[in-house]
């Protein structure tokens, strides 16, 4: 059977760590196994698992090919990945059944349509949405609490820093390399008046590098210029409320 293989990572760090990189090997491996051809890979990247199909373009050709009969369904790695929220998840399955596809995840193989004959099927795979959903939130929650109880300590407790800032042992020191790249940028912006395409070609070329990568993207030059402070929030909001 020709398939679609759909894989995602969200926007910000995956809380299971569930890369790109293994959720392909899963779905290849699994296809492969039951005698299937994986014809496309459809690769979602930094797209929450919240939010509607018909938003995350991906997803949202995968179920075209389904609909255009190239391919004969979709294969994931599981549901989670297909969507993280319920009524997402009910409303991409219902758009392959609705053309004629099946649906397989790789733990668990195929998901078979709504029989209204066997009503149970429904509500079994509706109820292991909904504890799915209650545990991400659960540890949602849990990562929320332990940050703001760092917070409150004086620690640093969101992520990566921004650039310019390191943490070192929980706390922010400033990158003296990076801040002099902020500093620059600012100076190419509001000065030379350049376009974010071309202060990125700047700092790459005066060899201030990106926090991550080799090269600079207008868009990391945007969210960088959009700190106007040049402090990250965390330490805006205790200097507020100090």
């Amino acid at each position: 059977m020709r398939l679609a293989g759909y894989i995602r990572v969200s926007t910000g760090s995956q809380l299971d760590g569930f890369g790109l990189e293994d959720q392909e090997r899963i779905v290849r491996r699994w296809t492969r196994e039951h005698g299937h051809k994986l014809t496309k890979l459809f690769v979602e990247k930094a797209q929450s698992g919240t939010i509607a199909g018909d938003e995350r373009p991906e997803l949202a050709n995968a179920l075209l090919w389904v609909e255009e009969k190239k391919v004969q369904g979709i294969v994931a790695p599981n549901l989670d990945r297909l969507a993280r929220e319920l009524v997402v998840q009910e409303a991409a399955l219902a758009q392959c059944w609705k053309h004629g596809g099946r649906a397989f995840m790789a733990d668990q193989g195929e998901i078979l349509p709504d029989d209204p004959e066997d009503p149970m099927r429904t509500a079994m795979r509706q109820m292991m949405g909904v504890f799915a959903q209650l545990d991400r939130g659960m540890t949602v929650a849990k990562l929320r609490r332990g940050r703001r109880i760092k917070g409150e300590k004086g620690q640093y407790a969101y992520g990566a820093p921004p650039y310019g800032w390191a943490a070192h042992k929980k706390e922010l020191t400033e990158e003296e390399m990076e801040q002099a790249g902020r500093a620059r940028a600012r100076q190419l912006r509001d000065g030379d008046e350049l376009s974010l395409r071309e202060i990125a070609a700047t700092l790459e070329a005066e060899g201030l590098r990106p926090k991550r990568g080799e090269h600079w993207h207008p868009e990391t030059v945007r969210r960088m210029l959009a700190n106007t402070t040049g402090r990250p929030p965390t330490l805006r909001r205790r200097e507020r409320t100090a």
